[in-house]
C-alpha cells in the first residue's frame, strides 16, 4: 500500500535551521521512499494567524518555496503547492468547524499559552485572541484529512495538532461515513532526536525568539550566528559535559555516529569552546554550501517559481476537488434534482413492500402488527413483556427460516419454538385466506 506523507511549514519568515531539521529534511528524505505518495506545502493561510505584514508573508512564500526545492524536493515525484491555491481546503475548514468541539479547541497549546499570558498580566483572557488563533487546529486538520495522509511528520511541539486531527477526522466518519471510513487517521512522525533544535540561547530554535541560525545566509552569516550560542564559562583544557551542552545537541543533529563519537571524546577531554564552535561550523556548512548557492539561483527566478506551485496546485485539485464533493454529499448538501430522484425511488420501494409496526399496549405489554403491500393487517403478534422480545421475534420472522403457519378455519397463526407468536384476522372465506398466507409468504422472504 501506498503511504501518504504530508507536511508544510508557515510563512512568517526566512526558514532556518530548526525549520530544515524538524520539517523539511525528513519529508524530503520521506519523500525518496518508492512507497510514499508526498504532499508538501506552503502554509501561507496559517501565516495570517501570526502577522499582519503583507510583504512579509510575500517574501516569506518566495523564500520557502526556494528552501524546499534546493534542499531536493522533487516535484515530478512530490505534490508541491500553497495552501491558499487549493479552495477546498477553506471549505473542508468550516465542514470540519462543524464537528470539532470547543473543548478539544480549548486544550490547544498556542491558545492556552495565549490566555496563560493574559492572565498573567491581569488582562482579559481572551484579549487579542483571534478566531483563527482559537481555530488553527481545525485548519490545519482540514490540511491534513484533505489528502488522507497517513504520514506528517512534525517537530515534536505539533504532535497535538496532529492528534486532534485525529479526533476530528474520527468524529467525521462517526456522524457521516454510514459505515465508511471517509478521512484517513493521520500518525505523527518525529525524527527523534533532531526534532526540536535548541536556539542560540538554549530555548527552542524559533523566530519568536530572535535565537535562529539562518539556513541559506552567507557563510559569514552563518559562522556569526554559530559564534553566538551561549555556552558555560568552562575554559579550554577542562572537560565539558555534551549532554547538557545544546551545541553538541545542534552538532548531532548533523553528524555522523562516528563524528558524533569523535566530537563527545574531544569535548570531555577538554575541546575549548570557540573550537567547538568552529567544528560545528565546517560541519553546517559541508550540509549546506551547496544548496545555498541553488537557493540563491532560485530566488532571481520568481517567476519560474510560479509556474511550479501552480503546477503543484491542479495537481492537488485533482484529487481535493472530487474528494470534496463526496464529502459535500455525505453530510446532506446535494443537488435537488438527486435529492427527487432518490427520494421517488425509495417511495417507489416503500408502496410494494410490506412492514412491521410496532406499538405499546395500555398494560405496558410490546406488541406488532405485520401490513402487506396495500395496509392490511396480515399478523398481529401476542403481546411481550418488553420491547426488545417483541423486536426479536419480528427480526426472526424475516430471517429467511422456514415458516410455520397453522390454518384455522378462515384465520391462521404464526409459531416459533412451538408457541404462538401472532395471529391473523379472520377472512371472509377459505380463499381469501389462502391469498392472505401467500402475502405473508411474500412479505417475510428476505430480498436482496
Amino acid at each position: 500500500m501506498t503511504t501518504r506523507i504530508l507536511t508544510g511549514i508557515t510563512t512568517t519568515g526566512t526558514p532556518h535551521l530548526g525549520n530544515y531539521a524538524g520539517a523539511i529534511r525528513p519529508a524530503i528524505i520521506a519523500s525518496r521512499d518508492p512507497g510514499a505518495e508526498s504532499f508538501y506545502f506552503l502554509a501561507d493561510y496559517h501565516a495570517l494567524i501570526k502577522c499582519d505584514d503583507p510583504l512579509r508573508i510575500q517574501r516569506s512564500r518566495l523564500e520557502i518555496a526556494a528552501t524546499w526545492l534546493a534542499c531536493g524536493l522533487d516535484v515530478n515525484r512530490a505534490t508541491f503547492y500553497r495552501q491558499s491555491d487549493i479552495p477546498e481546503i477553506t471549505e473542508l475548514t468550516w465542514l470540519l468547524t462543524c464537528v470539532a468541539g470547543k473543548g478539544l479547541l480549548n486544550r490547544a497549546h498556542a491558545y492556552k499559552a495565549s490566555v496563560d499570558k493574559n492572565l498573567a498580566e491581569g488582562v482579559d483572557p481572551d484579549a487579542g485572541i483571534t478566531m483563527g488563533l482559537f481555530s488553527y487546529p481545525v485548519l490545519m486538520a482540514a490540511d491534513i484529512l484533505m489528502f488522507n495522509a497517513h504520514k506528517v511528520p512534525v517537530g515534536r511541539d505539533q504532535i497535538q495538532h496532529v492528534e486532534m486531527a485525529r479526533d476530528i477526522g474520527q468524529r467525521f466518519n462517526h456522524l457521516f461515513g454510514n459505515g465508511k471510513e471517509l478521512f484517513t487517521l493521520p500518525e505523527a512522525v518525529v525524527e527523534e532526536g533532531v526534532a526540536t533544535l535548541p536556539g542560540l540561547d538554549g530555548r527552542k530554535m524559533s523566530k519568536s525568539y530572535d535565537n535562529t541560525i539562518p539556513l541559506f545566509g552567507s557563510a559569514r552569516q552563518l559562522k556569526d550566528a554559530i559564534a553566538r550560542i551561549v555556552t558555560d564559562s568552562r575554559l579550554p583544557g577542562e572537560a565539558k559535559d555534551p549532554d547538557n551542552s545544546h551545541l553538541f545537541t545542534l552538532y548531532q543533529a548533523f553528524a555522523s555516529a562516528a563524528q558524533q563519537a569523535e566530537f563527545r571524546a574531544e569535548l570531555i577531554a577538554g575541546l575549548g569552546w570557540g573550537d567547538a564552535k568552529q567544528a560545528l561550523f565546517k560541519l553546517l556548512e559541508g550540509e549546506l554550501g551547496e544548496a545555498r548557492e541553488r537557493y540563491q539561483a532560485l530566488i532571481e527566478r520568481p517567476a519560474e517559481l510560479e509556474d511550479i506551485l501552480l503546477a503543484g496546485a491542479a495537481k492537488a485539485r485533482s484529487i481535493a476537488t472530487p474528494f470534496l464533493g463526496e464529502l459535500r454529499e455525505a453530510v446532506g448538501l446535494r443537488s435537488f434534482r438527486e435529492r427527487v430522484v432518490a427520494g421517488a425511488t425509495a417511495q417507489k420501494k416503500v408502496a410494494k413492500s410490506a412492514r412491521f409496526v410496532s406499538f405499546r399496549e395500555e398494560d405496558g405489554s410490546f406488541r406488532f402488527r405485520l401490513l402487506d403491500a396495500e395496509g392490511e393487517q396480515l399478523l398481529l403478534s401476542v403481546a411481550f413483556a418488553d420491547g426488545k422480545a417483541a423486536g426479536q421475534v419480528s427480526k426472526r420472522l424475516q430471517s429467511g427460516s422456514a415458516l410455520d403457519i397453522r390454518q384455522q378455519g378462515c384465520g391462521f397463526s404464526l409459531w416459533l419454538d412451538e408457541a404462538c407468536v401472532a395471529t391473523s384476522p379472520e377472512f371472509a372465506d377459505a380463499p381469501g385466506c389462502a391469498a392472505a398466507i401467500d402475502r405473508l409468504r411474500e412479505a417475510l422472504t428476505p430480498r436482496e
